[in-house]
């Protein structure tokens, strides 16, 4: 619940920043009367994350085992994919949102079009709502369907509303920067364990080889799939479901937070050492480059010449 409730609120304010930056610089403008339009964009693309979020959740009772597994393993890689593209694309575009935002309504204003004005809100919005309703899916299929999962996002999204309406009005304040630091620092950790479920599924399915096809290595004395270094590279890394049962609270937790599930086949480790190591590297880089240089002490040679430039410019 903690975890899609931080993924909801994480997702759900940078939505609401969005939307609040468009309303307040119409607002400026003094073009109110626009905003319905805007309204009308940004509610349809709430209506297709919706719409995406029920066909994944209802469409699949009509599929096979190994097709579930397949779309599900697939719709991971996407939003692990588009999670990542997010996190970079903050870090470089945060500090302009503003200006990007305000160009592109004032473009649609100049056109005139009322459909100009519907797709700015739409656009605007549908990304961060596709991204989240496929995360969040692809989350709640790895928890079994919990319905603390679904109720977290719940309140994660309205909490974000709530949130964005009292930045809108002056009435909190909040260091956006920190605060979306932290959270994408958080989901370089939840992308990374949604990674690993994806390979788990697309093992299960078949598509890659693991512990479910004729490629894994079999222990000749128990006749089970091999465990350990002896698995390696198709079978199981690890099982310690007789430490953590796989539905128990502590699985549960540490499945949301850091990725770990009590079995998990070797490629799902390296997937998830992989993506952490690189995507880790490149997100701390990123953040070493957005602080601001130090200013440098001027060695003593420097000094005499800045003096020496003084005095010849004062006797002149």
């Amino acid at each position: 619940m903690l975890a899609t409730f931080l993924i909801g609120l994480r997702e759900g304010l940078e939505a609401a920043l969005v939307v609040g930056i468009l309303v307040a610089y119409l607002r400026r403008l003094g073009r109110s009367d626009a905003l319905p339009r805007l309204w009308a964009g940004v509610g349809l693309a709430v209506a297709l994350a919706l719409g995406i979020g029920a066909v994944l959740t209802f469409g699949a009772y009509a599929l096979t085992f190994e097709a579930q597994e397949l779309i599900g393993g697939l719709l991971s890689l996407l939003a692990v994919a588009m999670v990542t593209w997010m996190i970079f694309w903050m870090q470089k575009a945060g500090r302009t949102m503003n200006a990007t935002l305000e160009g592109g309504l004032d473009r649609a204003l100049t056109q005139g079009g009322i459909w100009a004005l519907v797709a700015i809100g739409f656009v605007s919005v549908a990304r961060e709502g596709i991204e989240t309703t496929l995360l969040l899916w692809s989350m709640v299929q790895s928890f079994g369907g919990a319905p603390s999962a679904l109720i977290g996002a719940v309140l994660g999204l309205l909490t974000a509303v709530v949130i964005g309406w009292l930045l809108a009005r002056g009435a909190m304040r909040l260091d956006l920067r920190r605060f979306f630091t932290w959270t994408s620092g958080f989901l370089v950790i939840v992308a990374a364990g949604v990674l690993a479920y994806a390979i788990m599924d697309l093992q299960e399915a078949g598509a890659l080889p693991g512990p479910f096809t004729a490629a894994a290595p079999i222990d000749a004395a128990t006749g089970a799939v091999a465990l350990g270094w002896a698995a390696f590279p198709f079978g199981w890394a690890f099982d310690v479901t007789n430490v953590i049962a796989p539905d128990s609270a502590w699985a549960t937790i540490l499945q949301a937070t850091v990725g770990f599930m009590p079995r998990m086949t070797w490629l799902q480790v390296a997937a998830w050492v992989l993506y952490l190591v690189v995507v880790g590297f490149f997100f701390v880089r990123g953040l070493r480059a957005r602080r601001p240089s130090e200013p440098r002490t001027p060695t003593s040679e420097e000094q005499d010449r800045s003096a020496s430039a003084l005095t010849q410019q004062g006797a002149a």
